[in-house]
């Protein structure tokens, strides 16, 4: 298959670089002007596994102005916040033949596609997969090969040949996809397993593994999930595993596939970029109140790590106002 790839960040690259290896034509479109420098200045991308075997593999990278080509497929990976622009320098690339993939994090993306792409010709997914970029022209793939795995299912809910042509194709590149057949359980699903692991980990700054093994883990997720299942079974939201089966995945995730990950969202905040907090809690409480269910321990979530961030801002101002400062003091003491 032909597949453009928007976004070449750390979940980007690594979908990419292994439908690739997978045998397909992947061309990747970014924006960030550091990133597609280095790549262009190395030739390629190099790639890493744990943080070893660092190797260089070529790709093609385009930006949206440049870009040519007729895919069969634009998958997108960017963040939510970045989404609209992305559509909108892209658009002229979009015809009624294509398809669109995504497997984005939180919930608000499928909206916007269903701008440029017709109903049946989106595909939505989750991923239970950890990618790091550790800087510009770099990834680092967590977990041996094949580890993770995949949830998918057409927005229609009516899987077509493309959609079997996509499954096969991840399936080639030892993604693990499973095909599902409510497509709004699948998002929420992977949305509430994110609103306990993105957000804790992110605003106390700990890899997975040491929330995992954090004796009141079990109570903090509880409470999330609980709030967040209630929701759904409100809205008529059918979930595609129940509490328990929720609570086990973050205990196997934390504690045994990842425990040194660090989540997207921290990744985020540490390189002092907006997080997807909105998306995510602040969405689960927004669909709380919509039926009337006030999600107090999601809407105290959604702020701490925007405390958190708040804090970082203002630690980063401190340290350039004393960074400009410091050659009028060395100045005085000459």
């Amino acid at each position: 298959m032909k597949f453009a790839m928007i976004g070449a960040g750390a979940m980007g690259l690594r979908y990419g670089i292994l439908l690739q290896e997978a045998g397909n034509d992947v061309t990747f479109i970014d924006t960030w002007q550091p990133h597609i420098d280095k790549i262009r200045e190395q030739g390629g991308v190099y790639v890493m596994r744990d943080h070893k075997d660092r190797h260089l593999t070529k790709i093609k990278l385009e930006t949206p102005e440049s870009y040519t080509g007729d895919p069969d497929m634009f998958i997108f990976f960017v963040k939510q916040m970045q989404l609209e622009d992305y559509l909108k320098r892209c658009a002229h690339l979009f015809n009624d033949r294509q398809y669109a993939f995504t497997c984005m994090n939180g919930m608000g993306h499928i909206e916007k596609l269903q701008k440029y792409f017709a109903d049946d010709k989106i595909i939505g997914g989750t991923a239970l997969i950890a990618t790091v970029l550790p800087g510009p022209g770099e990834v680092d793939f967590m977990g041996k090969r094949g580890a993770g795995m995949m949830n998918m299912c057409p927005l229609n809910e009516k899987p077509d040949e493309m959609t079997h042509r996509l499954f096969h194709e991840l399936e080639k590149a030892q993604m693990h996809p499973t095909l599902t057949d409510d497509f709004t359980g699948t998002l929420m699903t992977k949305v509430i397993f994110n609103s306990v692991i993105n957000t804790i980990c992110t605003m106390f700054e700990i890899p997975m593994g040491e929330f995992g093994n954090f004796p009141g883990a079990y109570q903090m997720g509880r409470q999330l999930i609980d709030e967040a299942y209630d929701i759904c079974a409100r809205a008529g939201i059918k979930l595609v595993s129940s509490r328990d089966e929720e609570m086990a995945a973050l205990d196997h995730n934390t504690r045994i596939d990842m425990p040194l990950h660090y989540p997207s969202m921290y990744q985020d905040m540490i390189k002092d970029r907006p997080t997807e907090v909105d998306y995510i809690n602040g969405y689960i409480a927004k669909l709380g109140r919509k039926y009337h269910y006030e999600a107090a321990t999601h809407l105290f979530v959604t702020q701490a790590v925007h405390l958190a961030e708040f804090h970082r801002q203002n630690e980063a101002k401190k340290r350039a106002a004393e960074a400009l400062a410091e050659p009028n003091r060395q100045a005085q003491t000459a």
